[in-house]
């Protein structure tokens, strides 16, 4: 496929429904571990995979300098050659730099732009309104917006994003991770059926699927991406009640990932599995407690057995 039929096609909204990894960023010595990244995006396109969002909080953006980042992004679009596009964690609480992060991520050849409500400052709604027009007016291509209150200490109330899709069609959707299966609802019943409301929480994929949400971006799938790829299938085919037997399998991964700071459980079942070399993460996060090893692992082997 040339490079142009592959940018017009990844400009299609629709592309970005279905299962999207938010990838971990693989260290070794702490370097990031090229080769090891390479093998991932292989792993998770085989697996059945929809899309692949590079440098987001999984991808311990926080950590990884300027350069580390626009890299990470730039060997992601070259080892996923047009097979399944890559979303571009480009957001920051401080809208000139998430101009100039979208903006190179563009450059090298990001097909799309996950943004995060800005943290820390906690801007009005007003605010996220201008910041967010600012960079959707910087670009062509899709953006997705992405509420995680949680960690950004606000939201993007249902009422912004109304305004925001209204007056700019290139934001596509919304990664909604506040877990609110209500609000989830509120955005498919508000928004233009073609807008994507895609779940940040791979323990509500069934859920959010139930009142109309297209899609999952999981932190599950870097571990296990064809069951995560196969429980989206099943919700939007909306085959529920098979869906609900898949989830049942996979609900105490879904929990344990989340024992300790993200990536860091999903790291250690990764590189025990010798899917990465390392399961380094970059300070202030750290490895596991024991108790935690063992919980994470123990979980790991009883899902494991259960799929024998």
């Amino acid at each position: 496929m040339s490079s142009t039929s592959q940018s017009t096609r990844f400009n299609d909204p629709k592309v970005y429904a279905g299962a999207h990894t938010a990838l971990i960023t693989p260290f070794l010595n702490g370097k990031v571990a090229w080769d090891d990244l390479k093998k991932l995006v292989d792993f998770q396109i085989a697996g059945g995979i929809n899309g692949l969002i590079s440098v987001g909080t999984t991808g311990e953006s926080p950590t990884l300098d300027y350069d580390e980042h626009i890299e990470v992004i730039q060997r992601m679009v070259e080892y996923s050659a047009g097979r399944v596009p890559v979303m571009a964690g480009t957001g920051s609480n401080a809208t000139t730099e998430a101009l100039d992060l979208t903006k190179r991520a563009e450059e090298v050849g990001a097909d799309a732009f996950l943004l995060v409500a800005p943290y820390y400052n906690k801007p009005s709604q007003e605010g996220l309104y201008r910041h967010f027009s600012v960079l959707a007016e910087s670009t062509a291509k899709p953006i997705m917006l992405y509420s995680i209150p949680g960690r950004c200490g606000i939201e993007i109330a249902v009422e912004t994003v109304v305004r925001l899709r209204k007056a700019h069609r290139n934001i596509i959707g919304i990664k909604e991770a506040g877990g609110q299966v209500e609000k989830a609802a509120r955005l498919v019943r508000e928004l233009d059926p073609e807008f994507l409301v895609l779940s940040g929480d791979d323990s509500l994929t069934v859920a959010f699927g139930e009142v109309g949400a297209q899609g999952i971006i999981s932190v599950a799938s870097n571990w296990l991406p064809a069951p995560v790829a196969k429980l989206n299938q099943l919700v939007q085919a909306k085959k529920f009640a098979e869906a609900k037997v898949l989830h049942h399998q996979l609900a105490e991964i879904f929990k344990v990932l989340f024992v300790e700071p993200n990536p860091v459980p999903v790291k250690h079942l990764m590189h025990r599995d010798k899917l990465i070399q390392s399961a380094e993460v970059r300070l202030p996060l750290c490895e596991m407690s024991e108790a935690n090893r063992k919980l994470v692992e123990s979980t790991a082997d009883a899902y494991k057995s259960s799929i024998r």
